[in-house]
């Protein structure tokens, strides 16, 4: 029995008709994103920017507002109260003081003793100083940049050095895109979301490694066909493998943006979004770079 084929085997797509639409689409949303970037920045959690963070349960009888009103009278300073899951769970979240950092338990005693009575539930608390969030902060930038480095070297040794450009060019446009929609959604950035973005700069790069290995294979196998056909034939003998990729991991990490509660929202929200936009760039962005770089078409001792 034949296996269905959800992508027909003799596909011609011209996908390099579209480098100049994609290279115009992409710069503008670079462009987008560093606008938010530096105007509006990053919703920072309390991993970076430091404070304390109490998730607690209340019953149905008290509101938001009476919450609000016990945290005004202790004297905090700034605070954000938000639902978190179901309108009974309250995330409260209480940027940095000096009296805070002492006080944090004084200030949750007094939420469970005060007014309230047995109205609400401490789930949890996490307190986050100024020192460790800023460690933090340098901490998750330099993976960030030692993976693409490791990630260009890797490509360089195995490729050539245009097929480099091309895959970093590829990760930074997936990684900065990224990072400018949760700026422009004001989305909560914590640790979770580094660890999103390494995930999609693995994710981008093993898209973008499959398009290149073909490519080169077919450098050896047509010596005479120019290279915009033959970088087009290669997405072609590709695109099967990196569509149904993509949907099997999209299928699972919208299960779990939908089923795996609040804490696990962000990190899946920002692997949904690398998975489009690293599939997007490893079809009309990685491979339109080498075509203007003049890869090497004499492949045969390599």
């Amino acid at each position: 029995m034949s296996s269905i084929r959800w992508i027909k085997k003799d596909l011609r797509i011209n996908f390099l008709r579209f480098k100049n639409f994609a290279t115009l689409l992409s710069l503008l949303a670079i462009i987008f994103s560093l606008t938010f970037l530096f105007y509006k920045n990053l919703n920072f959690g309390i991993d970076f920017e430091g404070g304390t963070l109490i998730e607690l349960q209340k019953n149905d009888d008290l509101s938001l507002s009476q919450i609000r009103g016990e945290l005004s009278s202790l004297n905090i300073g700034d605070f954000q109260i938000q639902t978190f899951g179901s309108e009974n769970n309250i995330l409260i979240r209480i940027e940095n003081s000096s009296s805070l950092i002492s006080g944090a338990d004084l200030t949750t005693s007094e939420l469970i003793t005060s007014q309230l009575g047995e109205g609400i539930t401490i789930k949890r608390t996490e307190i986050v100083g100024p020192k460790v969030s800023s460690e933090l902060i340098q901490k998750g930038i330099i993976a960030i940049i030692i993976a693409v480095f490791l990630m260009l070297f890797y490509i360089w040794i195995r490729f050539e050095w245009q097929f480099s450009i091309g895959a970093v060019t590829a990760l930074v446009h997936d990684v900065l895109i990224t990072i400018g929609l949760f700026s422009f959604l004001q989305i909560e950035f914590n640790l979770s979301i580094i660890a999103a973005l390494l995930t999609i700069i693995g994710y981008s790069m093993n898209d973008t490694v499959v398009v290149y290995d073909r490519i080169r294979e077919n450098l050896r196998k047509y010596k005479q066909m120019p290279v915009l056909d033959l970088i087009n034939q290669s997405l072609n003998d590709t695109m099967s493998r990196t569509l149904l990729t993509s949907v099997t991991t999209l299928l699972a990490l919208f299960s779990l943006y939908f089923l795996g509660g609040e804490v696990l929202k962000g990190f899946t929200l920002a692997m949904i979004i690398g998975v489009f936009i690293g599939t997007y760039s490893s079809i009309f962005i990685a491979s339109q770079i080498i075509l203007y770089l003049n890869v090497k078409r004499d492949w045969s001792k390599n």
